[in-house]
């Protein structure tokens, strides 16, 4: 199996110079072959940082983290991906976790900032306001759309990985933050495979997040009832086709 650790970057010069010597080089025994990074049109010389420490970069097309996924499968040869954000969020050790499971067939592999063991930035803060959202969106997405046994702890988390064939199979068109949620949500409907692993959320090192919470929050809610308009759709062709 061909696993490919993806950095999705962007203006990430600054934690790049402290993290890039810390990942460590290819091999199965660090947990995939080859490392790339999708570049979502960085104008910081990240790029050019890249390139020259030997990391190949995809340049975006268009602005976007559901684009980053969408270049990855479209020109990144691979079985499977293990997505990475190389700024200080998720812990560089857990990278050897993915290949195990992917090795057993897993379609899709998430690490949980939500389960014993996990650490969650907003863990020794009183009002959890982001993990508290987030373990809504769980909510929503196993109640409707839970097919097995398992219960996902972290729909929305981006440290994660995906076979090419799941990814293939999900379809997804998501083009910004909520791409990660509608993997989940798609995984969840089809019954795919998914398992987790306790990952300790770190700080982000420099810079402030891209993501605001309330506009992002609103987009997982579009993100959400997008999709279970799309289920019920599915839903009623289905029992119209079996009463006909």
């Amino acid at each position: 199996m061909k696993i490919v650790l993806c950095m999705l970057v962007r203006n990430e010069l600054p934690c790049l110079k402290i993290l890039l010597p810390q990942i460590p080089k290819t091999g199965k025994d660090v947990g995939y072959d080859e490392v790339v990074a999708i570049d979502g049109m960085s104008t910081d010389g990240t790029v050019e940082f890249l390139k020259t420490n030997g990391v190949l970069v995809i340049e975006q097309e268009r602005k976007g983290r559901g684009d980053a996924f969408h270049e990855a499968f479209a020109k990144v040869d691979a079985d499977a991906y293990i997505f990475f954000s190389p700024d200080g969020n998720e812990a560089i050790d857990d990278l050897k976790k993915f290949r195990p499971l992917l090795e057993e067939k897993i379609d899709l592999v998430i690490a949980t900032r939500m389960v014993k063991g996990a650490v969650n930035e907003e863990d020794d803060k009183i009002f959890k306001w982001r993990k508290w959202a987030n373990l809504s969106f769980n909510f929503l997405a196993n109640f409707f759309f839970r097919k097995t046994s398992h219960y996902v702890t972290d729909s929305i988390n981006g440290y994660r990985a995906i076979t090419k064939k799941a990814a293939d199979l999900l379809n997804l068109d998501a083009r910004g933050y909520t791409i990660e949620y509608q993997m989940t949500i798609r995984a969840l409907r089809m019954g795919l495979k998914i398992t987790e692993f306790p990952n300790k959320e770190g700080h982000r090192l420099l810079g402030k997040t891209r993501a605001p919470s309330i506009p992002t929050g609103l987009a997982f809610l579009k993100c959400f009832f997008k999709e279970l308009k799309k289920r019920s759709h599915h839903v009623n062709v289905t029992s119209n086709q079996k009463t006909s």
